[in-house]
């Protein structure tokens, strides 16, 4: 049984890791299992690999502040630089010959480098079955409808498409009503409910021991994902800590992010060296880990961070991103109105601010947090099972492992939308 995944990630780090983790739990949890994951993320050998999974690695496209494609490496066009994606796309595909084909977001792949792809398949006598995987929010409807009318996708989805998988809740962002996704279109997504993460190798002694944190101090995690545009949140939380009166004993770790401009990291480095409780390293492929040991957790709204912190029932102050799409901050102000974290907008961030609702956060860490009612964290299971279904035919999820490692999973109802 073979899946291969596509994943561009032009920007940042969240793609490829809500595929990692994919990944994992399908190999955990399906025996015999082989997946080839297609991506071209810089940092892609930076993460340890399970047994069962292997890579392909494109080109890199990098995206700027502004959201413009360019070639991040090499000295090459980018027309021809996506001709030469294009075809590794295609060749690995008809080599490796997947059960499944999972692309992440988007239905031609990056400027329509998965159409050859999509249209060989089509006219050939193989037929994977093709899953498009969308998470819980792309952007404003608005601008969302405009882009995938614009682009064909709806077309693309209805033609090329067997099943839709939103990785969130339908209660929370409805993303067949707010898209205006066709009845044909519709009918195809299965809403799996949110990802949960769950806490990596070292565990909480180790990390507290590691940092020195002391029994009567608390612990911040500032992280701001990837870290290509996370220099104004860094910068704003060094400088909020000159506002801590001497009872607030508090020890941080910042991560940087391995897309930080060198640059800006040094400056990084320079600005908290007077701060003996702060540590500052540039990337961990054990986040959630050091999430789990944190008080509390500052960070960008992110798909994967959110999920974390929902996994982790952590406290955090989030700053989301609102350029070039507004899909963090719809999410980070949707989670906000119902009490999961603190949403603060980047035009308005600052140093006193961020560190007030920080301090906010942590006078609350030991009290009941509050919960959004029905929660759904159980959209790997779901993935499993509709893996399993699509595999073959019929419904034999390894429940054991699910139920181990995700004990307060529910019954799962396969094919729910």
């Amino acid at each position: 049984m073979k899946i291969m995944l596509y994943s561009h990630d032009t920007y940042g780090l969240g793609n490829l890791r809500r595929m990692l983790t994919i990944c994992r739990y399908l190999l955990e949890a399906i025996p015999q299992l082989s997946i080839l994951l297609v991506c071209s993320s810089p940092v892609v050998h930076s993460f340890r690999m399970p047994k069962g999974l292997d890579y392909i690695k494109l080109p890199c496209i990098g995206r700027n502040e502004y959201g413009e494609l360019a070639v991040k490496y090499l000295g090459t066009e980018i027309k021809e630089t996506f001709k030469l994606r294009s075809e590794l796309i295609k060749i690995t595909t008809i080599n490796f010959k997947p059960d499944i084909i999972l692309v992440d977001k988007k239905p031609y792949g990056l400027q329509e480098e998965l159409r050859d792809t999509l249209e060989y398949i089509k006219n050939s006598d193989y037929s994977p079955k093709f899953v498009l995987l969308l998470r819980d929010i792309l952007d404003t409807p608005k601008k969302t409808i405009a882009e995938w009318k614009s682009k064909r996708y709806y077309e693309g989805i209805e033609l090329f498409y067997d099943q839709v998988w939103v990785v969130g809740m339908q209660e929370v962002f409805d993303i067949t009503k707010e898209y205006k996704f066709p009845a044909a279109i519709s009918e195809k997504v299965k809403h799996c409910g949110y990802i949960r993460r769950r806490a990596e190798r070292k565990n909480n002694d180790e990390i507290r021991q590691e940092l020195n944190i002391n029994y009567d101090e608390k612990f911040v995690l500032v992280t701001p994902g990837g870290g290509a545009d996370g220099y104004h949140l860094i910068d704003n939380y060094i400088s909020g800590l000159d506002y801590l009166e001497k009872q607030d004993k508090i020890r941080s770790l910042i991560i940087c992010g391995p897309e930080m401009p060198q640059e800006k990291q040094e400056a990084l480095h320079r600005k908290v060296r007077k701060y003996s409780n702060v540590k500052i390293i540039e990337f961990t492929d054990e986040l959630i880990s050091y999430m789990n040991v944190a008080d509390t957790i500052v960070s960008m709204g992110g798909y994967n961070t959110v999920c974390e912190i929902l996994s982790l029932g952590k406290p955090a102050v989030i700053v989301p991103r609102t350029k070039p799409v507004k899909e963090q901050l719809i999410r980070a102000e949707s989670m906000d109105k119902v009490g999961l974290l603190k949403a603060i907008h980047p035009d308005v961030l600052a140093p006193e601010n961020l560190m007030i609702a920080v301090l906010e956060k942590l006078k609350n860490t030991a009290k009941n947090q509050p919960k959004l009612f029905n929660l759904d964290l159980d959209g790997l299971p779901r993935i499993v099972d509709l893996t399993y279904k699509l595999l073959y035919r019929k419904i034999s999820t390894n429940y054991s492992y699910i139920a181990y490692n995700y004990p307060d999973a529910q019954p799962l109802a396969v094919g729910r939308k």
